[in-house]
C-alpha cells in the first residue's frame, strides 16, 4: 500500500496527490497535521527515508525560527519536537513498504514509483 503523508495547504503536496491519482494508483492519504506522528512513527519514518531527523524538519518555518533555531537537539529531542509540532515536517512524503521520499519533486516521485 502506498501512503501519502498530505497537508492540503502545500502546492506540492497536492501535486504529488494529484500525480498519484492521474496514474490511477490505489493509495490512503494521511493528513498528519489532522492526525499527526506519533515519535515511533517518526522514527520508523526515518529508517524508510534513510534521514536523520534534522533532514525532515522545515527549518524556514517561523515555528521554527521563533521557539527552536537558537537551540541544538539530540535526534530524539528532534523527533519530540516533530511530533508535537507536526507542521515542521517536511511535506509531502510518499511511503511503499519500506522505503519513503520527500516527493517535492514530481520526477523524483514518477521515478520512486516505477
Amino acid at each position: 500500500m502506498i501512503t501519502i503523508l498530505h497537508n492540503n495547504r502545500c502546492g506540492k503536496s497536492r501535486a504529488a496527490l494529484q500525480l498519484l491519482e492521474s496514474k490511477g494508483i490505489d493509495f490512503e492519504t494521511r493528513l498528519y497535521l489532522e492526525n499527526p506522528l506519533s515519535e515511533v512513527e517518526i522514527e520508523d519514518l526515518l529508517e524508510k527515508l534513510e534521514l536523520s531527523a534534522d533532514d525532515l524538519i522545515r527549518k524556514n518555518e517561523e515555528l521554527w525560527k521563533e521557539k527552536f533555531s537558537s537551540v541544538s537537539y539530540s535526534q530524539q529531542g528532534l523527533i519530540s519536537i516533530l511530533a508535537n509540532y507536526p507542521k515542521l515536517l517536511q511535506r509531502p512524503i510518499v511511503i511503499i513498504g519500506n522505503k519513503a521520499i520527500i516527493a517535492r519533486d514530481l520526477e523524483r516521485l514518477e521515478q520512486f514509483l516505477s
